[in-house]
């Protein structure tokens, strides 16, 4: 995946636009520039039916509407010079369709966002700030926003931003915001760009908000066991830093490299270790701050960090997930988990699927400590073993990976258990192996390290992207979801398909080889995806496991949730931002939408 790096803007000094054409900052931004500071307020609301939470979210959504534009600038820009009128409610750019008579997709002309653009770069002025090391308009840098990593949905006019703006911390947030709504400009995050499914990609063009220098840790309490970040920070700096201080905590989400929390949280991801802390939807968020789409800050849990708390209803559980369309995250207090005493690295090889994933159920039903229990099928073995990304070489069969931690005492019950259950499912005792040795342990598990990059090493052909996937389900239907997704991709010939999943919570990635520039292989390759995601569902699973649903999972999504639950997700994001500024086209499912692929 690719991650964000800081770019120096100073070469766009030669194209500035003169000062005579410059908007000033108006008091939509206004802020002390020796104290940089926000406001928190805090909402709720009652229902007592699924029907009643929907219309009464509805009715919130229309207060919440009159609320929002009352809390609007005063000093807006005289509109009969400039046309306000965008999209109406249907609107269509390149192949996507979006019509929808609750979400609005009605956005500021060309001409708005032009002078959005020069107020954003009055804004970082008015900080005493160079403009140019904040604010871009350079076409490489909005092109690598319009491409995701699956590479199905390219750049074009409507799928990239028109500006890319770098905050530091909430107040700039709060800033652009504010300009955003002036002009009514939709806002796209972006911060480590290593999402699967078009999360950061622009439909309606407008402000790409790039998180990626809100990258500093800002509290630390070892004896607490948490710690404040900025949402840029990514996961690996938070347990480096950790590291660097001496203590023996670490945060326990690992979704992959270069993911941030703000990221981690949008998507509600989870990772290798799942099996043993859990997902981004458990208890590992104590408190948020978030910018609300009319620029307002909240703070989930009001800056508390208990490690529980039954005051009201848990409003960080409605942001995580939301892929940035309820607010835009800035800070986190982040729960840690002690590393524990012991730990060792195993790897076993079966037969077939099948034969590892009942392996897999008889080792969670023991109840022995696993942290990860990871399946790799045997052409994901053979791309490792063909990339040459590791120190070593593997059996070229269906293969599980496993990481152990506890006292010597549970890791050792934890041997002796794994080894019983792999042979009792034909696995060969030789091929059972084990390591306690930290480096060679570490060589093990570069394996399962390794699985993306060694698919995307070996299919390195013109043309050849590797279109990467996830569906999740019931742990005792894995084994047959695998087989028959595996039976699938042969049978439509996308047979350089390798499967690698976190067996332990049913959750699977495809990755899938295909022929980006032929029209006709993107339609097979998009179609088995989508034949995968239903296969799931009809085994009472979900499209998407870590994922999140982004643009590339909208129409699975409404085959998956009720048409009320629908509603309800709508409400609440129409009292939250009733003019659809926050990442609009993702996550929520409309009547009439067109993926593009």
């Amino acid at each position: 995946m690719s991650s964000t790096s800081r770019f120096s803007l100073r070469a766009l000094q030669a194209i500035r636009t003169p000062s005579t054409q410059r908007l000033t900052a108006t008091s939509t931004v206004r802020r002390n520039t020796s104290t940089r500071s926000d406001s928190t307020t805090h909402s709720s609301a009652n229902s007592s039916s699924s029907r009643n939470l929907t219309l009464g979210l509805l009715a919130m959504g229309l207060g919440a509407n009159a609320y929002y534009l009352s809390q609007q600038d005063s000093n807006t820009k005289d509109s009969s010079k400039i046309n306000l009128d965008g999209p109406a409610a249907t609107i269509k750019n390149g192949n996507y369709i979006y019509s929808d008579s609750q979400l609005p997709f009605s956005y500021g002309s060309k001409q708005y966002f032009e002078a959005a653009i020069e107020e954003l770069k009055a804004y970082f002025t008015s900080q005493g700030e160079a403009w140019d090391d904040f604010v871009t308009t350079d076409q490489d840098e909005l092109e690598r926003r319009g491409l995701d990593e699956n590479g199905h949905r390219t750049s074009s006019e409507g799928t990239k931003p028109s500006v890319a703006v770098y905050v530091r911390d909430t107040p700039d947030v709060q800033a652009v915001i504010r300009i955003a709504n002036k002009f009514r400009m939709p806002i796209v995050p972006f911060s480590g760009g290593t999402s699967l499914e078009g999360h950061y990609i622009a439909p309606f063009a407008g402000i790409s908000i790039d998180m990626s220098r809100m990258d500093n840790i800002l509290a630390f309490h070892p004896e607490d066991g948490d710690i404040v970040v900025q949402a840029g920070t990514g996961w690996e700096a938070v347990n480096a830093y950790c590291v660097k201080n001496g203590d023996q905590l670490f945060f326990p989400l690992d979704p992959g490299p270069g993911a941030t929390i703000g990221g981690m949280i949008g998507t509600g991801c989870s990772g290798t270790n799942a099996v043993r802390y859990g997902t981004a939807r458990g208890e590992h968020f104590l408190d948020m701050k978030v910018v609300l789409a009319n620029g307002e800050v909240i703070s989930t849990r009001g800056g508390g960090r208990a490690r529980k708390s039954s005051a009201g209803f848990d409003i960080g559980k409605i942001i995580v997930g939301a892929e940035g369309t309820l607010g835009i995250v800035t800070e986190v207090t982040l729960r840690l988990a002690p590393k524990m005493p012991a730990d060792a690295v195993a790897v076993a090889s079966f037969p077939n699927v099948e034969a590892a994933s009942k392996t897999v159920n008889e080792i969670l039903l023991s109840g022995i400590p696993v942290q990860c229990i990871e399946l790799l099928d045997h052409r994901m073995i053979s791309a490792i073993n063909a990339s040459n990304l590791c120190g070593r070489t593997y059996d070229e069969k269906d293969s599980l990976f496993f990481k152990l931690s506890g006292g010597e005492a549970a890791v050792a019950e934890a041997k002796e258990a794994i080894t019983k259950a792999s042979v009792k499912f034909g696995a060969k005792k030789e091929s059972v192996e084990f390591e306690t040795d930290k480096e060679r342990a570490a060589e093990i598990w570069e394996g399962r390290k390794a699985a993306l990059w060694a698919v995307v090493a070996t299919n390195e052909a013109p043309g050849v992207k590797v279109w990467t996937t996830d569906v999740c389900v019931p742990i005792s239907a894995l084994p047959r979801l695998v087989r028959e997704s595996q039976e699938d991709f042969q049978k439509c010939g996308l047979t350089g398909t390798a499967i690698v999943g976190h067996a332990g919570d049913g959750n699977f990635h495809a990755l899938i080889p295909f022929k980006a520039d032929d029209p006709e292989q993107t339609k097979i390759t998009t179609e088995a995806v989508g034949r995968l995601c239903e296969r799931a569902q009809r085994l009472q699973g979900t499209c998407t496991g870590e994922h999140g649903v982004g643009m590339g999972k909208i129409e699975y999504l409404q085959k998956e949730l009720p048409a009320g639950t629908v509603r309800a997700m709508k409400a609440i994001k129409l009292a939250l931002d009733p003019q659809n500024l926050l990442n609009p086209g993702k996550l929520y499912p409309t009547p009439k939408f067109t993926p593009a692929h």
